[in-house]
């Protein structure tokens, strides 16, 4: 008798010739564990304690040191404790495996003291920053980076929480650039200033970007150099976990964005050279340097890499209480060319021997991690290449995400603002779009995140409405691009979270059309930060448009929120007519209904749903959504009867619905 097909080809017969490498790769995963774990000795979580072992602890005898850097000949701390002079007292001793200790009395060090490694190498001598350090600052003159001893006191006030996921709705933020002046923001300011306007808005999480310390700004924190440490440009660890404790006091959810995916090239602060082999943590050869991102590719085959990778996760997990993580860069651990100029048409783009079968092992093994040491905690991961199973579970030969990133939908929008005149949209086509995904796998929504906002791209607002927004946006001045704009803005949100069928995401400020781009302060803006904040005082001022899109926004999550387990809903098509430009479709009792037709409105427009009576509960076309206000939405819609369906309790739902707009009506 034929075996069983693995759960990810039992639900997918497409994927049938490609079963011997999807069970390969889970098996080359659990074989893995089982080498980890000593074959069940110990458990996964207990291999990631790497960080409870190297990097700078204070213990009841004192303090100890320890690294991992096996071409190294001799290591000495050197630091403001000693005059960054190497002596013998701060001598480290070299132990087996490639590690290096050092014991001190309590007395050898103190709170807030700034060091570094000295490490000689055959050929060679440094400074280093350690790789497992947990705190790095940058001095505001010389910009040097140095480690410090940091002893955390903090109190946590967070038992028991857990992230509310019906449905996850992911305020996606930077804490430098979010607030509303030319300076980088604090965790402290973020936690008195934003918190309050996310949990107001009706998010569930925030997806906190640029955590890892990165030596270089404008690199929105992609470039990590000290994976252990949380960037100091923005305040202390504990401020830091103030930040966090104070989400989940609000009910939100902190999800980190979290880079494995490469690192800096820097050798002083970063991972490049940490003791004269430039391979201790990358691949070498033409593996070594990622292409298109000057940086440097993680070596996901070595055990003592992954020690280091799976320990940064727990670390996060355990030490600052994040809520789950979301995987920078999946695509380019995931193929020897990074994705880079490969189309992935079919399934045999991703069974073709192209694929890095460590990272791939890697990414099964942190997620397996994670969830041992959080059963509730969140992953997603970033991929463009639509890798098959990166959402399914482990034992069912997928990745073990529990979310992958709905890629196509923000590159959807962007190409039909860009290439469609509006008469030409499709109501099938959006559809298709928005619920176009792998069963069985759960996706995380959205109709742009930071890419879209970056300087070189634009937002969905800017794309609609360009220089006008600077011009007719004051209420009473708006022209037709402005009235456009506006309506349109609210339907494509609208449109894309009320088809999700596990998160939606939105960038912070996109909500209400934040106008400028983001530009990180660099040579070529004079080392500006006029454009790496959030102009927040445009939402607040009513006497703008702006206030109409976050309110609506606020709106539009409260209305999804209306029915339990929304995202589990089965989205039901009623009806689409692409001449007419609607389009309409149920999830529970809810209705939902477009119009996305610029200069028609329809009367007594019919839909067959099951009978009863509904009520308008969101028109976008509401005054206080900067609408036009043509229909009354107070008035109860009763559908007609009709004897060939009545069998199927179904009846017509005669509507009203102007041009550019879209109702939510709900059976009551």
């Amino acid at each position: 008798m034929a075996n069983e097909h693995i759960g990810l080809v039992a639900g997918d017969s497409w994927l049938e010739p490609y079963e011997d490498a999807i069970r390969g790769r889970h098996d080359h995963a659990a074989w893995k564990i089982s080498q980890l774990t000593e074959n069940g000795k110990r458990t996964l979580s207990d291999f990631a304690d790497g960080h409870l072992y190297f990097g700078l602890h204070r213990t009841a005898d004192g303090w100890i040191f320890r690294e991992w850097a096996p071409n190294a000949v001799d290591i000495h701390l050197i630091g403001d404790f000693n005059g960054w002079q190497k002596t013998e007292a701060y001598r480290c001793k070299k132990l087996d495996g490639g590690n290096w200790e050092l014991k001190l009395p309590y007395d050898a060090l103190k709170h807030g003291d700034l060091y570094k490694m000295n490490v000689r190498w055959d050929g060679g001598e440094g400074e280093r920053i350690p790789a497992w350090c947990q705190r790095v600052v940058q001095d505001d003159k010389t910009k040097i980076f140095s480690a410090q001893v940091w002893e955390s006191n903090y109190t946590w006030h967070d038992d028991g929480f857990k992230v509310n996921k019906d449905p996850l709705l992911i305020y996606e933020c930077h804490v430098g650039m979010a607030q509303d002046a030319e300076k980088v923001g604090t965790y402290r300011e973020f936690k008195d200033n934003i918190l309050p306007r996310i949990k107001k808005a009706g998010y569930t999480a925030i997806q906190v970007m640029a955590i890892q310390e990165h030596p270089y700004y404008g690199s929105f924190g992609y470039h990590v150099s000290s994976f252990f440490a949380p960037s100091s440009r923005c305040g202390t660890p504990d401020e830091l976990k103030e930040m966090i404790d104070a989400a989940h006091a609000m009910g939100l959810g902190v999800i980190m964005d979290i880079v494995h995916s490469h690192a800096v090239k820097n050798e002083v602060e970063g991972l490049g050279n940490l003791a004269g082999d430039p391979n201790q943590f990358f691949y070498p050869g033409d593996r070594h340097e990622h292409p298109a991102w000057d940086s440097l590719c993680f070596d996901y085959g070595k055990d003592d890499v992954l020690h280091f990778l799976l320990s940064n996760c727990k670390y996060w997990l355990q030490e600052y209480h994040f809520d789950g993580f979301r995987f920078d860069g999946v695509t380019s651990m995931l193929y020897y060319s990074h994705g880079l100029g490969e189309a992935f048409t079919g399934y045999g783009d991703y069974f073709n021997g192209h694929e890095d079968d460590n990272a791939i092992c890697y990414l099964m093994l942190a997620n397996q991690l994670i969830h041992e040491v959080k059963p509730d905690a969140i992953t997603i991961a970033e991929d463009v290449s639509g890798m098959p199973g990166l959402a399914a579970k482990f034992e069912d030969g997928g990745f073990g995400f529990d979310y992958r990133l709905a890629l196509n939908v923000p590159d959807y929008w962007i190409k039909t603002i860009k290439e469609l005149k509006d008469e030409d949209w499709k109501p099938s086509s959006i559809f298709w779009e928005m619920t176009n995904r792998r069963a069985g796998e759960k996706t995380v929504s959205y109709a742009e995140s930071h890419d879209q906002a970056l300087v070189g791209d634009k937002t969905i607002i800017f794309r609609l409405i360009d220089a006008d927004m600077y011009w007719h946006f004051r209420k009473g001045d708006e022209n037709a691009a402005a009235t456009r704009g506006i309506a349109l803005h609210k339907m494509i949100r609208l449109v894309t979270v009320s088809t999700i069928n596990g998160g939606y995401l939105n960038f912070m400020g996109n909500e209400f059309g934040h106008p400028e781009w983001i530009d990180f302060p660099r040579e070529g803006n004079k080392w500006s930060h006029k454009y790496a904040q959030r102009q927040w005082h445009l939402a607040d001022d009513h006497t703008l448009c702006y206030h109409w899109l976050g309110d609506f926004d606020r709106a539009m999550l409260e209305t999804i929120k209306l029915e339990h387990d929304f995202a589990d809903l089965p989205v039901v098509e009623i009806w689409h007519d692409d001449g007419d430009q609607v389009l309409a479709y149920m999830r529970g009792k809810l209705v939902f209904v477009f119009n996305f037709n610029p200069t028609t409105s329809f009367t007594g427009y019919g839909f067959l749903v099951p009978k009863g009576k509904y009520k308008v509960v969101l028109n976008s076309d509401n005054p206080d959504f900067g609408g036009f206000g043509l229909t009354d939405d107070s008035v109860t819609h009763y559908t007609n009867y009709d004897p060939l369906y009545d069998e199927d309790r179904k009846g017509w739902l005669k509507l009203y619905i102007p041009a550019r707009s879209a109702v939510v009506l709900k059976k009551v």
